[in-house]
């Protein structure tokens, strides 16, 4: 891990100016863009044919071949349909993978942060479960509320420590 990874995993903090300007350019992507997209259930998803980034010059090319040689056209396929799915598909492209590096890097952010913090909590909670065993004052309290979190997963190997999800 590269020392500036290791610096924001110490503090991570966005400026709140910065963060409303990021909130407001969501906003703006979500009005903007969302009437514009589809939404589809996970088997339809599954069922499509693909298109991946090496298909992206086969179809291009296949294109142009329908466009300059339409005796070999199919009857169901319509030339200025397939052009506009192309013409579409790149628009999506170009907005999808700048989006896609964000969120991969929100996602890096949130499992880093998330980690240190749920680390940060379970420390704490050993440290009370063992205040609590020491018959230490308020300490059961805040085991029996803490332990809420933990109840049903069945009894763990001694000395082990709770995982969480």
């Amino acid at each position: 891990m590269n020392t500036n990874v290791i610096a924001k995993r110490t503090s991570f903090n966005i400026p709140d100016e910065d963060l409303q300007a990021v909130q407001a350019a969501v906003q703006t992507l979500q009005a903007k863009l969302v009437p514009h997209l589809v939404n589809i259930a996970p088997d339809e998803k599954r069922a499509l044919t693909k298109m991946g980034s090496k298909s992206v010059d086969f179809v291009s090319k296949t294109l142009t071949y329908a466009n300059t040689n339409p005796q070999f056209k199919p009857a169901f396929v319509d030339i200025d349909s397939f052009s506009s799915d192309v013409t579409a598909f790149g628009v999506l492209r170009s907005l999808q993978q700048p989006l896609s590096q964000v969120a991969d890097m929100l996602d890096d952010s949130m499992a880093v942060t998330g980690s240190d913090a749920m680390n940060a909590a379970l420390a704490y909670y050993q440290s009370v479960k063992t205040a609590n065993k020491m018959n230490m004052p308020g300490a059961a309290t805040i085991t029996d509320d803490l332990a809420i979190r933990f109840a049903g997963q069945g009894p763990r190997a001694p000395g082990k420590a709770p995982t969480a999800a």
